[in-house]
């Protein structure tokens, strides 16, 4: 609770206009709910949340690295959204340039996360769901799906590992890759602050 409290000040202080409309969204909140009128106190909450998500998901795009292997950062398209609904923080970054590209997305309560678990947890579900492109690998400790995909037009091999973390899933694509160079590119992200952060 303590790394928690730490975080939302720490968020707070780095994002003063963020910071503004979320405590407008919850003086807002604290009236409306007084007055008896909850349908606005509760969308003025969900807009609280809003605000908190896209201040943490900036906070993780400082901590996401500026390669993915060797493919730069693509900053100008970096996309951070914050619904404050049952899927909350959304942060996306982009590497490289045509034809080889690559990406990080987390996501937090991904409708995914239940399904990957369950797979990754039962290896006789894993061994039925999966097929010989889709395989099982650890990731900083984390069980994590590998998915490698063959482009008939190009021939081109492309990777997606999802990494499921708590309630986070982080997904790393590459393009014109191999197994090796996604894993030693998903072993640079640091991991454990983000589920920290997005927790």
């Amino acid at each position: 609770m303590k790394k928690f409290s730490l975080i939302i000040l720490f968020l707070a202080a780095g994002f003063v206009t963020l910071a503004q409309d979320f405590d407008k969204n919850i003086a807002t909140a604290r009236s409306t709910y007084s007055s008896g009128n909850l349908q606005d106190s509760r969308f003025a909450m969900e807009q609280a949340l809003r605000d908190l998500d896209m201040a943490i998901g900036k906070e993780v795009l400082k901590v996401l690295p500026t390669k993915l292997g060797s493919l730069a950062v693509v900053e100008k398209e970096d996309n951070v959204t914050g619904t404050g609904n049952y899927v909350g923080l959304y942060v996306q970054r982009y590497y490289g340039a045509d034809p080889k590209k690559g990406s990080i997305e987390i996501i937090n309560n991904s409708p995914m996360i239940n399904s990957l678990n369950a797979i990754l947890s039962m290896p006789v579900i894993g061994g039925m769901m999966r097929d010989e492109n889709q395989k099982m690998v650890k990731i900083q400790g984390y069980k994590s799906i590998l998915t490698k995909q063959v482009n008939s037009e190009t021939g081109k091999t492309n990777y997606e590992l999802q990494i499921p973390m708590n309630n986070t899933l982080v997904t790393v694509k590459m393009d014109d890759s191999n197994e090796g160079e996604i894993t030693a590119a998903a072993n640079t992200i640091p991991l454990s602050k983000i589920v920290q952060m997005a927790q």
